[in-house]
């Protein structure tokens, strides 16, 4: 039986780079793009605002204090960091294992990856208090010879995503190449050819262009690949080095690493849903690929939901009092109901992807995929929030309580995210259209006798 085809309709080559590139080219701008352009500029100003005024008067500001120092700044930073996984996954993994349902969702998704990484970068150096100071984190010869603490996880998150950040663009911008000459070729007028031309590094298409090319992208995917488990790894280690109970876990790496992707893939799905809808990609973000992403975000969250059984386990067979008293307060706690949340959203409601009719529902995996946001976010606040608000010492034991700067910042920072996306998919291709011109001659060879 012929395997269901990743391009439906009958597209030809002109048509699929007509249909991608008019989006960005020629297609006048939707009235829908236009408020959620205007809502999410709104909440971009908002989430600057509140930095700016967060630089004038300190952390304070925040609801963070002693016994819990940190509070949403770096729940955030970890939940963020996260979503950017799925990009890297598909672009790099499924790149060399050779999975051709990739080719309809990298494009954005890398580019998802970059928007929530930057995003993320942003949230440690407005921890630290005094984010000018924030340069000192590069290991470079200052006059009285000092050097970062290298066993400081700061450090470790410093290279983790500065490395992240770079080898992710360099990946995206080398995979735009051959899609940006195409834009040149195809501008409406002479001022968007000369923009597209120039990074387009006079891409002519021949032969010897495309054997580089392949090249190039194959070595630079296979560098990115280890940064899919090293980096949300190294981020794990920001808890996992320390002795707090609830910190110390050797589960942490392959936890956090697992948390990540199926927090990313939720963002894919939360993405390409409404664009399929709103620019009629339906014919090529087909409803096999969204089964696919949602496979993938099912495998990963059983490893999620493996991962709380063993640290309630743990701290149980350990017999360690401190432990068990975490998951008691976990449990039962001012903060039970983060984590009841915590395992209805990201255990309990995504079992629905079991079964087909769920994952070939666009609405409800739209729902789904907003839940396991929901559900990943509470993790990273349950994690931060409630081991540091009853540590060893019972008069050391406090709450955290967020302020209304807090959640501005949150909330600021997610429209900052959208402002970004929709800014992209209309000066961009947010679909390949070269690697959707190769499926579809693959497709027509794979019919012929």
């Amino acid at each position: 039986m012929a395997s269901t085809p990743l391009i439906r309709g009958r597209w030809g080559y002109a048509s699929i780079t007509d249909k991608i590139a008019d989006i960005v080219l020629r297609r006048p701008t939707h009235w829908i793009w236009g408020v959620g352009l205007l809502v999410t500029l709104v909440m971009s100003v908002f989430f600057f605002g509140a930095m700016g005024y967060l630089f004038t008067r300190g952390v304070g500001i925040w609801g963070v204090n002693i016994p819990v120092a940190w509070g949403f700044a770096i729940g955030n930073f970890v939940w963020w960091i996260g979503i950017g996984h799925a990009g890297t996954f598909i672009s790099a993994f499924l790149l060399l294992l050779r999975q051709k349902w990739r080719n309809s969702i990298n494009r954005f998704a890398e580019a998802m990856t970059l928007f929530a990484a930057g995003i993320a970068g942003i949230w440690p150096i407005l921890h630290v208090g005094r984010p000018w100071f924030a340069y000192w984190l590069v290991p470079y010869p200052n006059v009285m010879n000092y050097w970062p603490q290298w066993r400081s996880p700061l450090v470790w998150d410093f290279f983790a995503i500065s490395t992240y950040l770079i080898v992710s663009l360099v990946f995206w911008y080398v995979g735009l190449v051959p899609d940006l000459a195409t834009l040149r070729d195809r501008a409406t007028s002479k001022t968007k050819a000369m923009v597209y031309g120039f990074f387009a590094l006079g891409w002519r298409g021949e032969a010897r262009h495309w054997a580089r090319y392949e090249i190039a992208y194959l070595l630079l995917g296979g560098l990115a690949a280890p940064l899919v488990v090293s980096v949300h790894s190294i981020v794990s280690l920001d808890f996992a080095v320390g002795n707090t109970p609830g910190y110390h876990s050797t589960i942490f790496p392959p936890y956090f690493v697992a948390g990540a992707l199926y927090s990313g893939f939720a963002m894919v799905l939360t993405l390409a849903i409404p664009m399929r809808h709103f620019f009629g990609l339906e014919d090529f973000i087909t409803k096999r690929h969204l089964d696919n992403a949602a496979k993938i975000m099912l495998a990963t969250g059983l490893i999620v939901a493996y991962g709380y059984c063993m640290e309630v386990f743990t701290a149980f067979y350990s017999n360690d009092e401190y432990e068990i008293g975490m998951t008691m307060n976990r449990f039962f706690g001012p903060y039970a109901f983060v984590y009841w949340g915590v395992i209805t959203c990201n255990v309990v409601i995504p079992q629905l992807l079991w079964f087909r009719f769920a994952r070939y529902n666009v609405w409800i995996l739209f729902a789904l995929s907003l839940v396991i946001q929901l559900g990943m976010w509470s993790e990273r606040f349950m994690i931060v929030v409630t081991s540091l608000s009853r540590d060893f010492l019972p008069s050391s034991w406090g709450l955290f309580v967020p302020s209304i700067w807090d959640v501005t910042m949150l909330i600021g920072s997610i429209g900052f995210f959208f402002f970004l996306f929709l800014c992209f998919i209309r000066v961009l291709p947010a679909i390949t259209i070269f690697e959707m011109r190769e499926l579809k001659h693959e497709e027509l060879e794979g019919r012929q006798p």
